[in-house]
C-alpha cells in the first residue's frame, strides 16, 4: 500500500480484503456463478455490519447473503464487492424474498455507496449494474483490489470471454526438479503438507483433469480427502483419445457421488462403462490429437469455471503450448529421483516457467519440509496482482 494513501483508500483496502477473504471460502461451490464476497460496513466507526458470499450452487448472489445477514441495518452505509453487482431479472433473491437484481435489491435496502472491485463482462450486466447504482443516485468506486478480483473471478471471466474455465496445473516435482514414473500405484515426492494442498485444490475445482497415462500409471480416486472436505470433490474429468481405459477403474465404482467425464475424439467408439459415466467426443486438433479448446468449451458450456489439471508431462506441455494454462503450482520435495524421473513437460523442465514475459511467479514458500511455488501467466488479466 502506498505511504501517500488515503484513510478512506485504506479503509475501502481493508473491507475489501475481508469481501476478497470470504469470496475464497466457496471456490468451487457456486458454478455456473463466481464466486464473490460482499461487506456491508459502516465507514464512519469502522463497524462490519455484515458479510455475504454467493451460496452453494450460485443462488442467492453474495450481495444478497449479505443485505440478509445485515437485516435492514445496512441503510446509509457502504457495501464492499469483488464483482459488479447483477443487473437483469433472473432468480436473484433480496432480503424479502422478492426477485430482484442484486442492484435494485441495493437500492431497495438504502445503501449509499458501494465500491466494486472489478466490473462483470457478462454480456447481461457489464457496467449495466453500476449504471443502475449512479443512475439512482448511489456513489460507486471501482477498481479497489482489481487484479486479487480479477484472478479470483478468472473462471467466470474467462467462460464469458473466451468461453473457456480457469485452467491450474498442479505438478508435483522432486528436490532435482522431476516427477515421478508411473508404477501402477502412486509415487509420492513431497510430503503430506503438500498433498493436503492439493486436496484443497481440489475443493476449490469445479473438475479435475487428467490423462490417460497418469490413469493407466496411478488408478486414483481423484476425489478430496480430507476431513469436512469429502462433498467437495469436483466432477472428474479424464483425457483418453480413442477410449482405451477399461471400465474397471477405481473412479468408476464412485461415480454415483462424484461423476466422471471421459473425453475421446470424434471416430472413436467407448466400450460399455459402468452406469452413470459419461462419455464426450470432440473433433482432433490439427496433430490428431484431443482438441483441448474444444474439451474445455464443452466444459464451460456445462457451467464449468476452474479446471484443476494433475496431469503427465504430456497434458501439461499440451496445455501451456496451447497458451491454455493460466496458474501453474509446482509442489517441489526434497527427494532426488536422477536418471528415473521425467520432465514434468515433456521436453522441458520448470525452467519453462523462467520466462517472465509469459509466467510471473506469485508465491513461492516452505511448505513443512517442501516447497510450494505458484506461477501464473503474465498479462492474462492485466497488470501482475498481489499473492
Amino acid at each position: 500500500m502506498s505511504a501517500t494513501a488515503t484513510p478512506r483508500a485504506e479503509q475501502d483496502r481493508r473491507f475489501m480484503q475481508l469481501a476478497l477473504h470470504v469470496a475464497k471460502r466457496i471456490l468451487g461451490q457456486t458454478a455456473p456463478n463466481p464466486a464473490v464476497g460482499a461487506v456491508i460496513a459502516d465507514e464512519t466507526t469502522g463497524e462490519v455490519i455484515a458479510r455475504g458470499w454467493t451460496q452453494v450452487s450460485g443462488r442467492p448472489h453474495a450481495e444478497a447473503h449479505a443485505l440478509a445477514m445485515a437485516d435492514g441495518r445496512g441503510h446509509g452505509k457502504t457495501m464492499y464487492v469483488t464483482l459488479e453487482p447483477c443487473s437483469y431479472h433472473g432468480r436473484t433473491y433480496s432480503r424479502v424474498g422478492k426477485k430482484l437484481p442484486c442492484a435494485e435489491a441495493i437500492l431497495a435496502a438504502g445503501l449509499r455507496r458501494v465500491v466494486v472491485a472489478t466490473e462483470d463482462p457478462n454480456p447481461e450486466i457489464a457496467g449495466n449494474g453500476i449504471a443502475v447504482l449512479r443512475g439512482a443516485g448511489v456513489a460507486v468506486d471501482i477498481g479497489v483490489c482489481r487484479d486479487e478480483a480479477r484472478w479470483l473471478a478468472a473462471g467466470h471471466i474467462l467462460r464469458m470471454t473466451a468461453h473457456r474455465p480457469f485452467v491450474q496445473l498442479k505438478i508435483a516435482v522432486s528436490g532435482d526438479g522431476l516427477i515421478a514414473p508411473g508404477e501402477g500405484a502412486p509415487v509420492w515426492v513431497t510430503g503430506p503438507d503438500v498433498r493436503a494442498y492439493a486436496h484443497i485444490l481440489r475443493a476449490h475445482a469445479d473438475a479435475v483433469m487428467v490423462g490417460r497415462r497418469t490413469v493407466e500409471d496411478d488408478d486414483p480416486d481423484l476425489t478430496c480427502r480430507l476431513p469436512g472436505l469429502a462433498n467437495r470433490s469436483p466432477r472428474r474429468v479424464i483425457l483418453d483419445s480413442s477410449f482405451r481405459l477399461p471400465p474397471t477403474l477405481k473412479m468408476f465404482q464412485t461415480v454415483h457421488r462424484v461423476p466422471v467425464i471421459l473425453f475421446g475424439t470424434e471416430g472413436h467408439k467407448p466400450p460399455k462403462y459402468p452406469t452413470g459415466v459419461e462419455t464426450r467426443t470432440v473433433a482432433p486438433a490439427a496433430d490428431g490429437r484431443l482438441d483441448l479448446q474444444a474439451v474445455l468449451k464443452s466444459l464451460a458450456d456445462d457451467g464449468v469455471t476452474r479446471v484443476l489439471v494433475e496431469a503427465g508431462p504430456t497434458i501439461a506441455a499440451a496445455f501451456v503450448e496451447a497458451d491454455l494454462a493460466d496458474e501453474v503450482v509446482i509442489g517441489r520435495g526434497t527427494e532426488i529421483l536422477g536418471p528415473s524421473g521425467r520432465k514434468p513437460f515433456v521436453d522441458h523442465g520448470l525452467e519453462l516457467l523462467d520466462d517472465k514475459s509469459r509466467w510471473h511467479c506469485i508465491t513461492d514458500r516452505k511448505l513443512s519440509g517442501d516447497r510450494l511455488t505458484v506461477y501464473r501467466r503474465t498479462n492474462r488479466f492485466g497488470s501482475t496482482p498481489s499473492p
